[in-house]
């Protein structure tokens, strides 16, 4: 590449005018000084002295794998140039991180674009967790300091048109690949901005690729098919990172090309492959405290969108009542996920969260409307060998006074664990009366696959 103003010393204007200066005597040079190594002063010398000499606009303007050899060779005159002793791994590391914080996500890129990395969890500038294959760890990333952490989590709130900073503290993001992010900012971060990286997977989750993961069996998975294929309303329940968002994108994979959904998310990460998708995420209220967009506003505005199917990507507030107005009035097949510890407790957190809209509803109303709604409720777990599983598919039977009868279709019983103790052990328990949406499965002529699936033994 010819030399253009991103690379090298800039020259005064005097130097430019000036004439040659005379031919002089040689004088004898001393030799540099040996460094055994470079230290990380020098580094940090090097690293300012390299971002003077680059022309942001011009860098910007190269891809990447141009940019990286251009930056190292610059790394490397400059290290020449002050007599600092650089071998070829600090040069090539050196570059690699400033093609980092001017391309992408500075320290933690080479975090993002490792595929078997799932969580990333950033307790300040020198703490930086990741969870690989179901278990967390502390890497060997490091920032520079504080600022740098605030100057790469203002990146990625400017991204998407957010701020995030001492006046507002908290914000929900996403990146451009699709991953959400949360950053929480001091004065509420005591030991600098924590960041929480939810990757988003490049593979297209199905049922096989759970049952791969021993997430369920071939049996659960065929009846989830079935329940998604009969347009049953479904919410799932687990703890955070369990796999909530995972299995719903498994099961919109039974949705009908040709119908309407609507997708509703606080930041948006759900992967339907669906033709005909509407999504819309929420929007936070101005430093004024104007203009805020609530889930609940976007589920009351959706409902005047024809949708066949209306997604909610987590229920946490007062949109619970809306969600199930949607499910009651014609919007069969609609999905949604809440935090609960079991399936029992989805229902009481459904209901505490009605209550929170100030309705002026009995319970036993409540309880009507939820019985009316749902018809399925799947409890998902992350287990302390890693694991994520289907715990629980419970069955919505009705209502009997005040109790509202669950019928467990599925219940996973711990067995045991493998001699090493890094896999638990487990089997099904099956309950194989018939479901109260029967009426539905024969609908959809779904009613003989259903009895199949559940009389078969040999998954």
């Amino acid at each position: 590449m010819n030399a253009t103003p991103m690379f090298g010393r800039r020259r005064t204007e005097a130097e430019a005018g000036a004439p040659p200066p005379p031919p002089q005597a040689p004088r004898p040079v001393a030799p540099p000084p040996v460094q055994s190594q470079s230290t990380s002063d020098q580094l940090a010398e090097l690293r300012t002295l390299a971002l003077s000499q680059l022309d942001p606009a011009a860098a910007a303007a190269l891809p990447q794998d141009r940019l990286a050899p251009e930056i190292e060779k610059l790394v490397g005159d400059i290290a020449t140039e002050r007599r600092i002793q650089l071998n070829a791994r600090e040069q090539r590391q050196l570059a690699g991180e400033l093609v980092n914080d001017m391309l992408g996500l500075g320290p933690l890129q080479p975090l993002l674009d490792d595929d078997g990395i799932a969580d990333i969890m950033v307790n300040g500038p020198d703490r930086v967790f990741i969870e690989k294959a179901g278990r967390v760890t502390l890497s060997n990333v490091r920032f520079r300091d504080a600022a740098h952490v605030a100057n790469i989590c203002q990146r990625i709130a400017a991204g998407i048109g957010r701020r995030i900073d001492e006046s507002s503290p908290m914000v929900d993001a996403r990146l451009m690949d699709g991953s959400r992010v949360n950053i929480v900012f001091p004065p509420l971060a005591l030991d600098g901005p924590y960041v929480s990286i939810r990757k988003f997977t490049k593979r297209k989750m199905d049922f096989a690729r759970l049952v791969a993961h021993g997430s369920c069996t071939p049996q659960v998975a065929r009846i989830l098919e079935i329940a998604g294929r009969s347009r049953l309303n479904v919410i799932i329940s687990g703890g955070t990172g369990s796999g909530k968002t995972t299995l719903m994108n498994a099961m919109s994979r039974m949705i009908d090309p040709a119908e309407r959904v609507i997708t509703i998310e606080d930041a948006a990460e759900l992967q339907l492959q669906q033709p005909h998708v509407v999504r819309m995420e929420t929007r936070p209220a101005s430093l004024e405290g104007r203009g805020e967009i609530t889930q609940r506003d976007l589920v009351r505005n959706a409902l005047r969108m024809r949708p066949d199917r209306v997604i909610i990507g987590e229920v946490r507030s007062s949109e619970a009542f809306d969600m199930l107005q949607a499910m009651n009035t014609g919007h069969d097949g609609s999905m949604s996920t809440i935090h609960a510890n079991n399936t029992r407790d989805a229902l009481t957190r459904i209901e505490n969260m009605v209550q929170m809209g100030n309705m002026g509803l009995p319970s036993k109303a409540i309880k009507t409307q939820i019985v009316g709604a749902v018809d399925l409720i799947v409890q998902v777990e992350r287990h302390r060998d890693g694991g994520r599983r289907i715990t629980q598919v419970t069955d919505i039977a009705g209502l009997e006074g005040d109790v509202v009868v669950l019928n467990d279709i599925f219940q996973f019983e711990f067995t045991g664990e493998t001699p090493d103790g890094t896999k638990l052990i487990g089997a099904y328990k099956i309950g194989r009366g018939r479901p109260s949406f029967w009426d539905r499965l024969m609908y959809f002529q779904m009613d003989r696959a259903w009895v199949a699936a559940m009389e078969e033994t040999n998954w």
